[in-house]
């Protein structure tokens, strides 16, 4: 099959699912209200409440959910065979990941640009809060190493993206001071750090920087691990600092100047990368289906957790109701911000899966990369960065150059997420002491961010990314399903069809609950005691707040209730 043909295709339905189904969800389901004041306005403090150009905003929010995930999940489920990959990124996205991000932006912008595990206290039930939250909160507990440890294994791999990288949040710093002192706007700045971000790549190809040349004495530390996983644990430390140093900044320093720029990066290495599949027309050799059983186990339920974002995602409706709603100018820009940005994550994901179904040379060199599931997660990454660099070669770029190319993409939507990650940990970490009465934790932000620095370190020690993926995977969808959940409460209660977001969230609760249970059976037989406890809890928690769901449509079947919400309500 040639792998030109899937994109077409795959970049259709999103197309057709944009135009229409998104239209049909904000005026039938969601009924969007253009008058409505968002917190963005009612809330300003310009810090987390500030309201942004739609343009600027849609960066931000795409950047922050369109890290490394949308690559490692369908770069690892392709060992089942890139056709249940392919559908379910492609319709996932449409009409399950996309319903459920333009959603938890509208509902949250509804109530004040709440998190959505404080809105389940209004629209379920106290105790639903306090679950919701603690599962966000093992879940954050999760997203924090995955990254980092992404993040670090092509820090390592490609020594040629250390300069790149570090020089884009100098220049976004510089650039985020010169928009809030002069009032100017972001998209000129932007698009000259750009420039010369590929021009600093080129620096970094030439002139590659080792962790072990930069801190020896740190990458000591770690030496009885050996010299390759020793600077990737020395890099996971200097990550987690900087997460520290970026979750204490205001929006405007760091956080909206760089995700700008990432998302002009994002948009041209996408293009980049399929015009490079429509030239070189590559035939995909992995097979269409490999539903043998493997060590992990069968493709059903797996794949629909193993692919996480590029499908659907927990995360993203912790990014919508966490930080964008804070940001949204007006209700409008919520289609092209939520369901937009999904599709433009879907579109990632299928790139992703098609690099890794015919960026092989032979299907004999796909099945030794794809030969067990330890070796297809714990190489993921590097076997998109490989493969896509297959694409750009037949463009006039050298191989090498492309890699470092492809690294410095990955790694900066990496390092956002990872931002967000600790933002949002900090605002979760700020509710547990709101509802504790302890006022250090609920008001003191570099006490939330050290706090979330040393959680991430603890699970990084003493755990690999390949052991941590499925259980991340799982409780991910969970919080979709939840997420979900929430949001059908709350177009209930508007009297307007519900249906086209329970369905979804039945089908994602099966699926994550099937998969839970698999995953405690496998930490057991290992001996991971850690992520096993984190499993059963996950799994009791998500039973609570489902009956409690169960009890709040039970509440409402009899009409609409009337619901104190609005951004200065």
């Amino acid at each position: 099959m040639n792998s030109a043909v899937i994109a077409i295709l795959g970049l259709t339905v999103f197309v057709l699912g944009y135009r229409f189904y998104s239209n049909y969800l904000g005026r039938h389901v969601f009924g969007i209200d253009e008058d409505l004041i968002t917190p963005a306005h009612a809330l300003r403090d310009d810090k987390d409440f500030m309201p942004t150009r739609r343009h600027v905003l849609f960066g931000h929010h795409y950047a922050s959910i369109a890290g490394a995930a949308p690559i490692l999940g369908p770069a690892i489920a392709v060992i089942w065979g890139w056709v249940p990959a392919v559908l379910w990124v492609v319709f996932g996205s449409v009409f399950i990941g996309a319903v459920h991000d333009f959603g938890s932006l509208v509902v949250s912008v509804h109530h004040r640009g709440e998190s959505i595990g404080k809105i389940s206290e209004r629209l379920l039930s106290p105790r639903a809060r306090t679950l919701f939250l603690s599962i966000i909160f093992l879940l954050i507990f999760m997203v924090i190493p995955v990254f980092a440890m992404a993040i670090a294994k092509l820090f390592v791999h490609y020594p040629g993206a250390v300069i790149p990288i570090n020089f884009e949040i100098i220049v976004a710093v510089a650039i985020g001071y010169y928009v809030k002192r002069t009032g100017g706007r972001l998209l000129l700045p932007s698009l000259l750090a750009l420039a010369a971000l590929y021009a600093m790549i080129l620096i970094g190809w030439q002139n590659p920087v080792s962790i072990s040349q930069l801190l020896p004495w740190l990458v000591q530390l770690f030496g009885p691990l050996g010299s390759a996983a020793a600077e990737e644990q020395a890099w996971v430390v200097i990550l987690m600092v900087y997460g520290f140093i970026a979750a204490t900044l205001p929006v405007w320093v760091l956080l909206q100047p760089r995700d700008f720029i990432n998302s002009h990066q994002l948009v041209l290495a996408l293009g980049v990368i399929y015009l490079g599949i429509f030239v070189a027309q590559r035939t995909i050799v992995a097979p269409a289906l490999n539903l043998e059983p493997i060590s992990k186990g069968s493709w059903y339920p797996l794949l629909f957790v193993t692919i996480a974002c590029g499908a659907i995602s927990g995360f993203h409706a912790l990014v919508s109701s966490g930080t964008t709603s804070k940001q949204l100018d007006q209700l409008r820009d919520s289609r092209v911000i939520g369901y937009g940005g999904m599709l433009g994550e879907g579109t990632l994901a299928l790139a992703a899966t098609l690099a890794v179904s015919a960026g092989f040379a032979s299907r004999e060199d796909w099945l030794t990369h794809y030969h067990s599931w330890e070796a297809a997660a714990g190489s993921s990454i590097l076997a998109f960065i490989t493969g896509s660099a297959t694409f750009l070669t037949p463009l006039g770029i050298p191989e090498s150059l492309a890699m470092v190319f492809m690294s410095v993409v990955v790694i900066s939507f990496a390092a956002t997420s990872l931002d967000t990650a600790f933002r949002l940990q900090c605002y979760i970490l700020g509710e547990f002491g709101q509802s504790v009465n302890f006022r250090p934790l609920a008001n003191r932000r570099r006490i939330q961010a050290g706090a979330v620095m040393l959680m991430g370190l603890l699970i990084t020690l003493f755990n690999k990314e390949q052991a941590l993926w499925p259980l991340f995977g799982s409780t991910n969808q969970l919080v979709g399903a939840l997420a979900l959940l929430v949001i059908s409460i709350w177009v209930m209660q508007k009297g307007r069809n519900y249906w086209f977001t329970l369905v979804p969230m039945i089908f994602i609760a099966i699926m994550t609950t099937w998969a839970l249970t698999s995953e405690i059976g496998f930490y057991y037989r290992d001996g991971n005691y850690l992520l096993l406890v984190i499993a059963v809890i996950v799994m009791i928690f998500e039973g609570w707040i489902l009956y409690e769901g169960w009890q709040a449509f039970s509440r409402n079947r009899r009409g609409p209730v009337a619901v104190a919400e609005g951004a200065g309500s």
